[in-house]
């Protein structure tokens, strides 16, 4: 068991998530720089205080790279410890460094944070040697030996936490993400097959008018170079749609003018519906993400806004775009998701893969809304 699992952490690939450099990291590193000047001023006993402080000025630079090169921070980092333990027996003094290079186990949480299975391995082998070679060159009692591993310890706990924290999260969005295309995979599915049995339907009768109408039989080719081109273009939209081959369902879906059958008055909050614009031609896959996303939206209002009075759902279609727009009058409610709870994202997704935007949050004056543009036209 524990060869099984030292060979899967080996094979561990890097964190995925990993930020660039950013200004934080700049301020970091420069408050440490003043830290370690002001240390190897003002701290009366500091052994080779010119050169140790060189050094902890010098190394903490390395940061910066923390997360896009972790095992050579490391490597670089605990090194360079060694090598000061190494000169302090050399040269027959006390511990030498400053207490601010402590910075360096920040190295050891970006390296379980940040690395691979592999890097994680080699660099907690150049920890631990590090740490066993400062603790005998440098015995200060059991007390400090338990401290000073215990620290390690913490710092690559802390590391391995959050990284199987962000894995488990971005399993949990991969998801959502699958099944809002598996849901779009089924709802395209139905316009195809529509299409495609108006196409067989024409063709028949093209067939059986072609000797006595030959007319007809024009009539009929035309429908199907018609439908073939909308069949074409839904299955150019399908193809953007990941789909995990669960089952189809073929049963009707709910649609625009379906919103209706959400409407009531009591009990409260009340629902208002109001639809505005053509809506009689929509896209399938368009006309049942309006649905989805109102009912999604109706569902969080309805939990979450606290005495509320009314929700409103909007639809208003204009110049080939169609707006939905839910806003309830209730009190926000602190534990409702701003921007990451998993319903909204899986509602952005939709509304992304079918090249509309979303934005949802407060508004001025209270409540919350939920605003969602699509195109009405299927994107080639």
């Amino acid at each position: 068991m524990i060869t099984t699992a030292l060979r899967s952490l080996w094979a561990d690939p890097r964190a995925t998530d990993a930020p660039e450099r950013v200004w934080r990291d700049w301020v970091l590193v420069g408050v440490l720089v003043v830290a370690a000047l002001l240390e190897g001023v003002l701290r009366e006993d500091v052994t080779w205080r010119p050169f140790v402080t060189i050094v902890a000025v010098g190394l903490a630079p390395v940061l910066l790279w923390r997360r896009t090169r972790p095992l050579a921070c490391v490597m670089v980092a605990f090194g360079t410890g060694m090598g000061l333990g190494v000169a302090s027996l050399a040269g027959g003094v006390a511990t030498v460094g400053l207490d601010t290079m402590i910075y360096i186990l920040v190295l050891v949480y970006s390296l379980v944070r940040w690395g691979s299975g592999r890097e994680v391995v080699i660099g907690l082998a150049v920890v631990l040697v590090a740490a066993v070679f400062g603790t005998v060159t440098d015995y200060t009692g059991l007390a400090d030996v338990i401290g000073g591993f215990s620290i390690l310890l913490a710092a690559a706990a802390g590391g391995a936490a959050f990284r199987y924290r962000a894995e488990g999260r971005r399993r949990v969005l991969d998801q959502i993400r699958n099944q809002e295309r598996v849901g779009l995979a089924r709802e395209l599915h139905d316009t195809v097959a529509h299409h495609v049995s108006a196409i067989a339907v024409q063709a028949q009768a093209g067939q059986t008018m072609a000797g006595k109408r030959p007319e007809a039989a024009l009539e009929a080719l035309s429908v199907i170079e018609g439908e073939a081109s909308r069949t074409l273009a839904e299955m150019r939209a399908m193809v953007r749609v990941l789909r995990d081959g669960a089952p189809v369902e073929y049963a009707p879906q709910p649609g625009v003018t379906d919103l209706v059958s959400l409407a009531r008055r009591d009990p409260v909050p009340v629902v208002d519906v109001e639809l505005a614009g053509d809506l009689a031609g929509l896209r399938l896959q368009v006309d049942v993400a309006v649905y989805r996303l109102a009912q999604e939206a109706l569902t969080n209002a309805l939990r979450h806004a606290r005495n509320a009075s009314r929700v409103e759902i909007r639809v208003a279609e204009r110049a080939g775009r169609l707006r939905l727009q839910v806003a309830d009058d209730g009190q926000i409610d602190p534990a409702r998701p701003a921007s990451h709870g998993f319903g909204l994202l899986g509602m952005t997704e939709r509304v992304q893969l079918l090249g509309g935007t979303l934005r949802a949050g407060p508004v001025p004056g209270g409540g919350w809304a939920v605003d969602a543009e699509l195109p009405t036209e299927v994107r080639r």
